[in-house]
């Protein structure tokens, strides 16, 4: 079954709740999933020795929606000197005295590298948008924290990714589209085997009460901030091999547009790998 990647792509003034959380069940997901592995292995390989651009790939979704597992299985298999994954945790005290984009910033991939954030700076217009006492608790040139507030940083972060294109960096964005009731299915899950339970943190049922209010901010965010050169894609994700295999399809179909070759070797470098040859054939 063909995967329609450009189905999933964020559409400008589309509500999220016309993006399915469940697509289709594709038996031969895990098949796509290992030729796209393949492919994106060979185009990093390019992309590293070109050395004039990067990728970064921004994951987020509710919990459980299968962003660790996602990532696990699209970099498997693909050369790791190429790759750099960053989770994101609550901000030290250090991070808090910076811009809150500081500690994105250092975490940007080189040229020729591919970047992973796992969660990014969009937490910073999402979970301290459904919690504004975190921003309150902040050091910050504010007085009221209100829709004009929340613009200026849809703002920050739309620049932002407008640099980085300008600079070379291709930026993708997935939102892991999960439902609530696979949620709960999946939390359950995780709840009733002792090998999960380091995975559960309290809060993922408090963040649950708060759904609504996490859709409505993600509808913003992504509003706000999907461009041509650094889209958005919806990813349905109630059923996980299918999305692992979409994702995977999706990054390789976007960076195998990039303009990205083999560098052409210097006049004399034939010349030189023809000696090389000749004198290891030479010896004993």
């Amino acid at each position: 079954m063909t995967l329609p990647i450009g189905d999933f792509r964020y559409r400008p003034g589309a509500r999220l709740d016309a993006y399915p959380t469940l697509w289709k069940v594709v038996k031969d997901a895990p098949d796509q999933l290992r030729a796209s592995i393949e492919r994106l292995s060979e185009l990093q390989e390019v992309l590293y020795a070109h050395n004039r651009r990067s990728v970064l790939l921004v994951f987020q979704g509710m919990d459980a929606a299968g962003k660790d597992s996602t990532i696990k299985y699209v970099t498997s298999g693909v050369n790791p000197a190429g790759f750099q994954v960053f989770n994101f945790s609550q901000p030290t005290r250090k991070e808090l005295d910076h811009s809150y984009l500081w500690a994105y910033w250092q975490a940007m991939p080189e040229r020729g590298r591919i970047g992973i954030f796992n969660r990014s700076y969009y937490e910073e217009v999402l979970v301290v948008r459904v919690h504004p006492e975190i921003i309150e608790s902040r050091p910050l040139p504010h007085e009221t924290i209100d829709e004009t507030f929340w613009a200026n940083r849809l703002d920050d972060i739309r620049n932002l990714e407008r640099h980085l294109a300008q600079s070379g960096t291709l930026v993708l964005k997935f939102f892991l589209n999960v439902s609530r009731g696979e949620q709960k299915s999946r939390l359950l899950a995780r709840l009733k085997r002792p090998d999960k339970h380091w995975k559960y943190d309290p809060r993922d049922l408090d963040e649950r009460d708060h759904w609504n209010d996490y859709q409505r901010v993600y509808q913003a965010a992504i509003e706000a901030t999907h461009t041509e050169e650094s889209p958005w894609y919806v990813v349905p994700a109630d059923h996980k091999w299918t999305m692992r295999a979409l994702v995977a399809k999706i990054i390789c179909h976007e960076v195998g547009r990039l303009d990205i070759h083999y560098p052409p070797p210097a006049p004399d470098h034939e010349a030189l790998v023809q000696e090389a040859i000749r004198r290891l054939e030479s010896e004993g």
